[in-house]
């Protein structure tokens, strides 16, 4: 069996679900019978593959090989950062005693030392890639004052890092930085574990991670950097509208952290939904284009999309669900609307639904099929976001 991308699905559940249809692959380039096609070049060795170095040994070079390698591991860079500078303020902020308070222990509190010399770790790994000019010194303003807001937030932070890179990998000319930066990126899915435990929120929720396009990681991380440097290098990718929800669930709004070793498996039921249970509407408002954003407000948000805002567009998982627009209203510096929150499963024969985890939400005038290897096609249909929306 394989993926054939682009399909649309309709039912009257998921009207403008795009995404994945699986079906018995009966054409393409490779013939799939079982059997090999064509001569193995060295013993135990099948033909094919990329940088496989099957028939001129050359040592590996570990640095970007065009603009689009060079963008795409700069904006990690920015995104590493600031990850590293996040767990660091935590650290400076925050005392054994106030980890306690809020139901964590001294080993999350020493655990998240660990995350932050990791975060340390991957910024060296992508200075080393980049050369001399890989250089990001920047100020940030990150929204949490207490150890619930900072579970909150970088549960968000490290998930939309992790979702950006998952989105260019596999774009990369460069298959050596691709092989070292998959190495950095699977560390980060376990972070994310580890905070969606200390929320106390079920740590492991999709049966997949999802992946979204280089524009819309920069619109989340731009929101939090205050300036930069002369020598920090600026950024090619789009920023988009500001898009908020105003009924976001919150973890750890009611009550008390879980940690690494409590019950994370247990979530608070009137705090995180569970989709498909019931019908729930999510309420947004957006920005309108043309708002100075980012390093020294030297950004401006801008849209390409030629329509009207008609669709939520739910990336979550391997899949694009698209719900349309209901309520909306402009203002005079934006505008705001709502939406149904899907409630289909993934697959017709699983029981894990289409929205777990971290989902990013987004606006936009049509809704497109696209999937995660095309996903950058989506950036001509944004006119707002992306939000995060937690669910469990």
């Amino acid at each position: 069996m394989c993926q054939t991308a682009g399909n649309v699905t309709s039912s009257a559940l998921n009207p403008h679900g795009t995404g994945f249809l699986l079906i018995n692959a009966t054409s393409g380039s490779y013939n799939a019978t079982g059997n090999l096609t064509s001569p193995q070049p060295l013993p135990f060795t099948p033909a094919g593959g990329l940088g496989t170095n099957t028939t001129n040994v050359t040592a590996p070079v570990y640095h970007p090989f065009s603009d689009y390698d060079y963008e795409s591991l700069l904006l990690s860079l920015y995104q590493q950062q600031a990850e590293q500078k996040a767990f660091r303020q935590i650290l400076q902020l925050f005392t054994v005693a106030d980890f306690e308070q809020v139901g964590l222990s001294s080993i999350d509190f020493d655990l998240v030392q660990f995350l932050a010399d990791q975060e340390s770790g991957h910024t060296q790994l992508l200075q080393s890639i980049l050369g001399p000019s890989g250089i990001v010194e920047c100020d940030y303003a990150f929204p949490f004052t207490n150890v619930s807001g900072f579970v909150t937030f970088l549960d968000k932070l490290t998930s939309w890092g992790e979702a950006t890179v998952n989105g260019f990998l596999e774009h990369l000319d460069s298959r050596p930085a691709a092989q070292l930066l998959l190495l950095s990126v699977t560390a980060e899915a376990r972070q994310n574990v580890i905070l969606r435990a200390f929320e106390g929120l079920f740590p492991t929720p999709a049966l997949f991670q999802t992946a979204i396009s280089q524009s819309l990681g920069w619109s989340l991380l731009s929101r939090y950097i205050t300036g930069c440097s002369q020598l920090t290098p600026r950024l090619v990718w789009q920023n988009f509208p500001t898009l908020n929800i105003t009924n976001a669930p919150n973890a750890t709004s009611n009550w008390t952290l879980a940690g690494i070793t409590g019950n994370f498996t247990t979530p608070n039921p009137s705090s995180i939904p569970l989709p498909g249970t019931e019908n729930t509407t999510i309420n947004f408002t957006a920005d309108f284009p043309g708002n100075a954003v980012g390093p020294n407000r030297t950004y401006t948000t801008s849209s390409h999309a030629l329509g009207q805002p008609r669709f939520a567009a739910w990336i979550s998982q391997i899949n694009v669900t698209y719900t349309e627009l209901i309520n909306f209203s402009n203002s005079s510096t934006g505008w705001t609307a709502s939406a149904s929150l899907p409630s289909v499963a993934l697959f017709p024969t699983s029981r894990t639904p289409l929205i777990s985890g971290s989902v990013y939400v987004v606006i936009t005038d049509t809704d497109q099929p696209v999937t995660p290897f095309d996903i950058s096609i989506l950036n001509d249909h944004i006119i707002a976001g992306p939000a995060v929306f937690v669910s469990n």
